[in-house]
C-alpha cells in the first residue's frame, strides 16, 4: 500500500506537468502532445493519473459512492437544491450534482485515452505480460466510467479514442450498443489482469474485478445468463482471495444502549479495513499526501457532538425494513417490541446506522430534546477516567442537527473523530466493489434467470450469517426468492451507493419514490400500528394516519420517461451541437 501511495505521489507530480496539453480543458477532449507516453514509466504515471481522477468525483465533499443512497427512500440529505431536487423531480441541466459525473466520467476517459493512443508506440520497450496488463487496466477504468454514464444517462458519446476541441462534436451512442461493447471489452481484458492486486490495496483491477464488471453490466441491462457466468467466475476467481470479512465483537452491542459499547465497522470500512479486510476488490484510494485527493465524508456524516453536521442519514423506511433478529418481517415477528423497536433486530441495523439511545463517535447519540445532556465517552475510550462525562445534547438542539432522526455509522471509522477538528478533512479510502455485492449479483442473475439452486441459497446465507441472521427458508419461490434478495441489497448494500440504481432497474422507483418518504428528526417513539406490512420489494407499507402521528415526511415526486435517468448538463449541449437532451427536461 505505501509503495503505491508513494508511486502515486510521483505520478500526479508528473502528470500535472501535462496542464498545457489541454487534459482537462473538455470533457470529450485527451492530451494532444505527441510524445506522451514516452515511455513504460509515463505510461504507468497515466494509469495511476486515470485511477486518481475517479476520486475527484463527490458532493458535498463526499465520494459519490456515499452520495447516492441518500437521494432514494433508504437515505436522505439535508434538504436543499442539490439533493431535494433529485427526489422531487427538480433536478435541471446545471444542477451540480447531475453534471459532476457526466464531467469527471469523461475527464477519466479522457485521461485513459491520453496512454491508450500511444501505447503501441512503447509496446516494444515492453514485454508482453506487462503491456497487456497496463492496457488492460486503462480500458477497465474506462469501462467502469462508462457503465456509470449509461446508467445515470442513458444514451451517450462512446468515444474510444481521443478527440480535440475541433471533433468534439460527437452524437450519442444507444445505451444498447454500449453495454454490448462493454461486456465485450471487459471479456477481452479481463484474462490479462492479475487475479488479485492485494499488493497494491486493491486500487488497481484486477480480473476479478474485471468479471464482477461484467457481472454487474450484463444485470443491469437484463442479461441474466451472462451475468450469472460473469459473476461464477468471479466467485470461482475470488476463492482464498476474496471473502467477507466477520464482524468484529461489536457485533454484540447491536440492539443495546450506549452504556455498553458502540458497534463499530474498521475491520471492514475503515482504515484497518482497507488495509487488510478480503472483502474489498476494487478501492478507492485517498492519500493526505495528495493536494486534492482528500474528502471530508466523515464530517458531513458525523453528529453535531462528534465533530460532524449531519448532512446524510437514514430514513424511518429503512429502519422500519431491518427484520427481527427471527428473519421476519416486523410485522409478523413475536420478537419486535414497537415500545423497544431496536432491540432484536437485524444486527445490521446497528452495525450500518446510528439511532436513538445508542453510542456514536464517542457520545450518546440521542435527537430527542428531552435529553438535555448526554454522555461523553471519550475520556473512556481515551484511558483518562473511568467513566464518561456529561454535556450538552447539541444533537438535539442544533438547527441543522440530524434532519432523518438518524445518521450512518458506514462508513466510519471513529479512530478519525478523536484527533479531526470541526473543519478536519480524511483520507479514508472508499469501496468500489466489495464481495458482499458480488454474492448478491451472482444470486439475483440466477434467481431472474430462474435458475434456483443451492448455490443461490448459498450465496445469501452467507451474507445473513455474517450477520448473525438466520438461514432462508428451503423451497422458496422465484417471486419468494426476489424478495429476499432484495432486502439483502437493501439493507447489505445500504449507503454504498447502489440504490438508486435498483429502483430504476426493477422498475419499483415510479411507486417507492412517489408520495412521501418517513423520517423521525425528533426521535419520537411509535405504536406497531404505523405498519401494516412490507410490499414484493420489502418496501415498508404505512398506516399514514397513525405513522404521521410520529414521523415527519418528506414529499417525494417521480415523473415516468423523465426521472429514470438525470439530464445531460447544459455546458455539454452548449459545446457539443450534436446532443440531444434526455426527456422531460
Amino acid at each position: 500500500m505505501k509503495t503505491f501511495n508513494k508511486v502515486l505521489t510521483i505520478a500526479l507530480g508528473s502528470m500535472l506537468s501535462l496542464s498545457a496539453c489541454d487534459l482537462d480543458r473538455s470533457s470529450l477532449n485527451g492530451p494532444s502532445t505527441g510524445t506522451f507516453p514516452a515511455d513504460a514509466k509515463e505510461a504507468e504515471m497515466g494509469l495511476f493519473g486515470a485511477y486518481q481522477s475517479l476520486t475527484t468525483l463527490d458532493a458535498a465533499s463526499t465520494p459519490i459512492w456515499h452520495v447516492m443512497d441518500n437521494i432514494t427512500d433508504i437515505g436522505y440529505a439535508r434538504p436543499g437544491t442539490n439533493y431535494t431536487s433529485p427526489i422531487t423531480s427538480a433536478v435541471t441541466t446545471d444542477n451540480a450534482l447531475a453534471t459532476k459525473p457526466w464531467q469527471v466520467h469523461y475527464r477519466s476517459i479522457a485521461r485513459c485515452h491520453s496512454v491508450l493512443d500511444n501505447l503501441e508506440r512503447i509496446k516494444p520497450s515492453m514485454t508482453d505480460a506487462a503491456y497487456n496488463q497496463l492496457d488492460a487496466e486503462l480500458r477497465f477504468i474506462r469501462a467502469y466510467c462508462y457503465s456509470q454514464l449509461i446508467e445515470l444517462y442513458g444514451d451517450v458519446p462512446l468515444l474510444k479514442a481521443s478527440v480535440d476541441l475541433d471533433n468534439a462534436n460527437v452524437p450519442r451512442t444507444p445505451k444498447a450498443e454500449i453495454e454490448q461493447f462493454l461486456l465485450d471489452e471487459l471479456t477481452a481484458i479481463a484474462d490479462h489482469l492479475p487475479v488479485s492486486q492485494s499488493q497494491f490495496g486493491h486500487v488497481r483491477a484486477s480480473r476479478v474485478a474485471a468479471y464482477m464488471l461484467k457481472a454487474r453490466v450484463a444485470l443491469y441491462a437484463k442479461k441474466y445468463t451472462e451475468a450469472a457466468a460473469a459473476a461464477r467466475m468471479a466467485l470461482d476467481l475470488a476463492a482464498g482471495q476474496h471473502d467477507l470479512t466477520p464482524f468484529n465483537n461489536t457485533i454484540d452491542y447491536a440492539g443495546k444502549d450506549h452504556t455498553v459499547g458502540e458497534p463499530d465497522l474498521s475491520n471492514i470500512f475503515g482504515h484497518e479495513g482497507f488495509k487488510t479486510s478480503k472483502e474489498w476488490i476494487w478501492v478507492a484510494e485517498y492519500n493526505m499526501n495528495i493536494p486534492g485527493n482528500t474528502h471530508n465524508q466523515q464530517y458531513y456524516s458525523a453528529s453535531r457532538l462528534g465533530k460532524g453536521v449531519c448532512y446524510w442519514g437514514p430514513t424511518q423506511d429503512l429502519i422500519m425494513t431491518f427484520q427481527a433478529k427471527d428473519g421476519l418481517p416486523i410485522t409478523e415477528s413475536n420478537l419486535y417490541d414497537a415500545s423497544k423497536p431496536f432491540e432484536n433486530r437485524d444486527p445490521r441495523l446497528d452495525m450500518y446506522c446510528a439511532r436513538p439511545h445508542a453510542r456514536y463517535v464517542g457520545y450518546q447519540f440521542e435527537p430527542n430534546t428531552s435529553f438535555t445532556t448526554v454522555k461523553n465517552y471519550w475520556p473512556v475510550i481515551n484511558g483518562t477516567s473511568p467513566n464518561p462525562t456529561n454535556v450538552a445534547n447539541n444533537d438535539a438542539t442544533n438547527a441543522f442537527r440530524s434532519f432523518s432522526g438518524y445518521l450512518w455509522r458506514k462508513p466510519i471509522d471513529l479512530a478519525d473523530f478523536n484527533s479531526t477538528s470541526v473543519s478536519g478533512v480524511s483520507d479514508l479510502n472508499v469501496g468500489i466493489f466489495r464481495f458482499a455485492e458480488l454474492l448478491l449479483l451472482y444470486a439475483e442473475a440466477k434467481i431472474e434467470a430462474n435458475d434456483i439452486d443451492a448455490s443461490v441459497y448459498d450465496a445469501i446465507n452467507r451474507i445473513r450469517n455474517r450477520a448473525q441472521m438466520p438461514d432462508l427458508p428451503t423451497g422458496l419461490s422465484q417471486a419468494q426468492m426476489r424478495k429476499a434478495l432484495r432486502y439483502e441489497r437493501k439493507v447489505e448494500l445500504a449507503n454504498d451507493g447502489l440504490r438508486w440504481y435498483d429502483l430504476r432497474r426493477w422498475d419499483i422507483a415510479k411507486t417507492v419514490m412517489n408520495g412521501v418518504l418517513y423520517l423521525n428528526r425528533d426521535a419520537k417513539s411509535w405504536t406497531k400500528e404505523v405498519l401494516t406490512g412490507f410490499d414484493d420489494n420489502y418496501t415498508p407499507i404505512y398506516n399514514e394516519t397513525e405513522a404521521k402521528k410520529y414521523f415527519t415526511t418528506q414529499e417525494v415526486i417521480y415523473r415516468v420517461n423523465k426521472d429514470e435517468l438525470w439530464p445531460v448538463p447544459k455546458s455539454e449541449m452548449d459545446a457539443n451541437n450534436q446532443l440531444v437532451q434526455n426527456p422531460g427536461y
